[in-house]
């Protein structure tokens, strides 16, 4: 049975995020420019990735839109949830993506790009979203369990079961 994967903000192509820093000045992702990252997030991606599986992508795949041509290489059956840099044409997405939507929900956890508001967290039992790079939200200093960002940063660089985000989450409302 196909294994199903999360990841969000790729940047493929992107040679600016390789200059991006964290707040305490170390840098957000440890490769010089783009044609590094970028082969190395596609050998990451299809180390764990087979041609059967499913991806879900919580956007910010590609900027410029030359990154796009990369997904050819990717392994897996892809779902695209677009993010705030996805701007470009549905037909430049459509070649590359089963579907593309603007939030998906399974198992009472919606998929999103952007976290969603905490007026809407009563609805769902978890949001597993992108948009924040390094980061998670939080609530009066602390980690709040609810929102789960599967940035690339945050996931090693490759997509992430959702059998392990599910368990990570679950591990995390209890402690």
């Amino acid at each position: 049975m196909p294994s199903v994967y999360l990841i969000s903000d790729t940047h493929f192509g992107h040679n600016n995020i390789c200059k991006f820093t964290y707040n305490n000045g170390s840098k957000l992702r440890p490769w010089n420019n783009a044609d590094e990252m970028d082969e190395a997030l596609i050998e990451k991606w299809n180390a764990v990735v087979k041609p059967k599986d499913k991806v879900y992508h919580l956007g910010d795949v590609a900027i410029p839109r030359r990154g796009l041509q990369i997904l050819y290489r990717l392994n897996g059956d892809k779902v695209l949830i677009k993010g705030n840099h996805d701007i470009y044409k549905l037909d430049d997405y459509t070649k590359h993506f089963r579907d593309i939507r603007a939030y998906h929900v399974m198992d009472r956890m919606i998929l999103s790009h952007i976290p969603i508001h905490a007026e809407s967290k009563g609805r769902f039992k978890a949001n597993i979203h992108g948009h924040l790079h390094g980061l998670r939200v939080h609530v009066n200093n602390q980690i709040d369990p609810f929102y789960f960002c599967v940035a690339a940063e945050n996931i090693g660089f490759a997509p992430v079961l959702f059998e392990q985000v599910r368990e990570t989450i679950d591990k995390e409302r209890v402690m």
